[in-house]
């Protein structure tokens, strides 16, 4: 009778609460129609540029529905190569076998050039071995390991992650203990309140920022082709966005299990659209929706500098993005304090 008694008891703390209700039944089909979306996406289609005297290489590159391009010199080709406007370039002339010179820097793009590249090779000469080509690289190498590759992608989600969630439960303990309530009794602003919350978490937030970066580089030696100055800036930045993202979504928490709840609605799409998976396999409507996304940014920048060693030409547009969502996430936290003070 009592065990009966606990059990309507926990049935009703259920039922006042929908929103666990419907997460615990709508979050787990969300992440598995993304997890759909994402694994049986279409293949990747490469782009290959062709230069010097291979027209029966590019016919039967394009026969293996690759999307061939032509360049009068190796000059527009290495340039287009150096912008990701194509995966790599194949060199033929009087050789035996073609140069390929890959861009490297996606695993994905690789393995599908080379495949469709064997295709094309054994296609010339049926029934002969394929010739072997030379292949050299713009970004990279082929001793890289998968972990060098996924590495800068990996480092922004483990820093977005746990940022989000520490900072988002940390918060939420400030209203729940009445810290909060008792602050936002006094004369003091709500902009100076978020400000001085962002501030104090953020240099823990930074400190581990910078625990996370280091190690991955200098311990596990995760490849690192540009400069460490900038990789601190945009795990900075990132860090900072996850800090007033969390403390923003936790004024919409009442405890610590309804802000992990948030964890399959905001922290998985993000991965998945950071570009961990090439995105050009997703459907259009899906990869349109990295441009929402503060991981996708950092992700990118973070792969141009760590693997295509670029600099700040290269990740400018990410730096002032993420310092947007910031600013963004900041004021909406300002004015999401006008549901625990009563003006």
């Amino acid at each position: 009778m009592r065990t009966w008694a606990i059990m309507l008891r926990i049935l009703r703390q259920f039922r006042r609460d929908k929103r666990t209700v419907a997460l615990m039944f709508i979050a787990p089909l969300l992440v598995l129609t993304l997890m759909n979306l994402v694994f049986n996406g279409k293949d990747y289609v490469p782009r290959i540029g062709i230069t010097g005297n291979s027209t029966a290489l590019a016919a039967m590159l394009e026969k293996q529905d690759a999307k061939v391009i032509v360049y009068d010199s190796s000059d527009q080709a290495e340039k287009a190569l150096q912008g990701q406007e194509i995966d790599a370039v194949v060199s033929a002339g009087n050789h035996k076998a073609p140069a390929i010179r890959l861009e490297g820097s996606d695993p994905t793009a690789n393995r599908s050039v080379m495949e469709l590249m064997q295709s094309a090779l054994s296609g010339q000469n049926p029934g002969a071995d394929a010739a072997k080509p030379e292949i050299t690289y713009l970004h990279g190498s082929g001793d890289m390991s998968t972990i060098d590759h996924l590495g800068p992608v990996l480092i922004g989600f483990f820093i977005f992650f746990f940022v989000f969630l520490i900072a988002g439960v940390a918060f939420l303990r400030e209203r729940t203990t009445g810290t909060l309530e008792r602050l936002l009794a006094s004369p003091v602003r709500r902009s100076e309140i978020v400000l001085g919350y962002v501030g104090g978490f953020g240099l823990f937030t930074i400190a581990q920022a910078l625990l996370i970066t280091w190690y991955s580089i200098k311990v596990l030696g995760i490849v690192m082709a540009g400069s460490f100055g900038y990789v601190l800036l945009l795990t900075l930045l990132l860090s900072l966005t996850a800090l007033t993202l969390g403390t923003l979504l936790s004024a919409y928490a009442n405890n610590e299990l309804q802000m992990i709840q948030f964890i399959p609605l905001i922290i998985v799409p993000q991965l998945f659209l950071s570009g961990l998976f090439n995105l050009d396999t997703l459907p259009d409507w899906l990869a349109a929706c990295r441009v929402v996304m503060p991981m996708y940014y950092g992700a990118q920048g973070l792969s141009d500098v760590m693997i295509r060693g670029q600099g700040w030409s290269a990740i400018a547009q990410s730096v002032y993005v993420l310092l947007g969502f910031c600013l963004l996430f900041t004021v909406l936290n300002i004015l999401a304090l006008r549901k625990h003070r009563k003006i």
